[in-house]
């Protein structure tokens, strides 16, 4: 497997990031509509009063206001659901979400309850407020959008003609990072491979003389934090044209950590695309290096945006975002669509 990622990397490099990258359309229409079936069925199973929570114009506000900290939200909630429509909203997540996402998605929701206990504040840390809604009319070959958020997670998708799903902005979060006292779920680290993975690859690079670490401290949030429009930022850290192969290959892997979140044919299509910008990837790094010092870390291409942030709770507390500088919300992509129809 090492060595067949090594052979598409090489291949990649040869591509400039403006070049189509080919798309599967037939497998993303398979997921648009799988998608349009499951929200349907949500939407048929829910009375009046819950519709109209759940239910938005596409163009509504609400699409783009997303957020990842505790706050009032629009939306239909889990806490309103009975045990069938319940399993209605995770057979939709499913729809999106690897079985390796869904367990990062169900450690950071079951945080809010250890939260909520150790806390002694188990309304405000409710593992079930967490909210579904659904932008215009979900079908086959069209143009509609879903969410899922609550504290510490936000997965937002916005399918365009059927043709092609943006997955961003994506955060995942998890308070603490890893469960240290004596309790059942000690030991608990939702996003563990993200952050051994990066430390790792910035280790080795520092070893090999790159300057990775451009500050020796990190910033206090994600730059971007929930802004809509996710922008460039600066280019820090050491550009992936400098790396060895086997660096860059490690580099693509943490990548594809968080693109298989997730399911297959959508962590494909985004792969590709990054794979094919790989010449113009940067990964910085801010903070100390070994395990338990607070850090920042990005990966950031043309277009494409990782950022995480490691430094509340003394550097127990994180924060990761997954954006698309053009085409968050699937802007980039409606309006082509947009251009093409006029």
């Amino acid at each position: 497997m090492r060595n067949l990622l090594l052979i598409v990397l090489v291949a990649a490099t040869s591509l400039s990031a403006k070049e189509t990258v080919p798309t599967n359309t037939a497998a993303i229409q398979k997921v648009t509509g799988e998608m349009a079936t499951a929200a349907n069925a949500l939407i048929a199973a829910l009375d009046d009063a819950q519709s109209k929570k759940a239910r938005f114009p596409f163009k509504s506000d609400q699409r783009e206001n997303w957020g990842f900290v505790p706050r009032e939200r629009k939306g239909l909630p889990l806490t309103d659901l009975d045990v069938k429509q319940t399993a209605l909203v995770r057979a939709l997540l499913k729809t999106a979400i690897s079985e390796p996402g869904l367990v990062k998605v169900d450690t950071i929701m079951a945080l809010e309850a250890f939260l909520g206990e150790i806390e002694k504040r188990p309304d405000f840390r409710n593992p079930k407020n967490y909210f579904t809604s659904i932008f215009g009319e979900p079908k086959a070959g069209g143009t509609w959008g879903w969410r899922f958020e609550g504290h510490h997670l936000s997965l937002n998708y916005t399918i365009i003609h059927g043709n092609a799903v943006s997955v961003t902005p994506s955060f995942f979060a998890s308070n603490p990072g890893e469960i240290m006292i004596d309790h059942k779920m000690k030991g608990t680290r939702p996003l563990a491979a993200e952050e051994d993975l990066a430390r790792a690859i910035a280790t080795t690079l520092k070893e090999s003389g790159k300057e990775i670490v451009y500050s020796e401290k990190p910033p206090g949030e994600i730059l971007t934090a929930a802004d809509r429009k996710a922008k460039q930022l600066d280019p820090v850290g050491v550009p992936a044209s400098d790396m060895t192969v086997a660096q860059q290959a490690a580099l693509m892997e943490l990548v594809a950590e968080f693109a298989n979140r997730h399911r297959q044919e959508l962590a494909d299509s985004d792969l590709a695309k990054i794979k094919a910008d790989l010449g113009n990837l940067r990964f910085g790094w801010a903070g100390g290096l070994k395990r338990g010092e607070p850090y920042y870390y990005r990966i950031q291409g043309t277009t494409f945006l990782v950022e995480v942030a490691n430094v509340q709770n003394n550097g127990n507390h994180v924060h990761a975002a997954w954006r698309d500088q053009a085409n968050d919300f699937g802007r980039d992509i409606l309006s082509e669509h947009v251009g093409h129809d006029h």
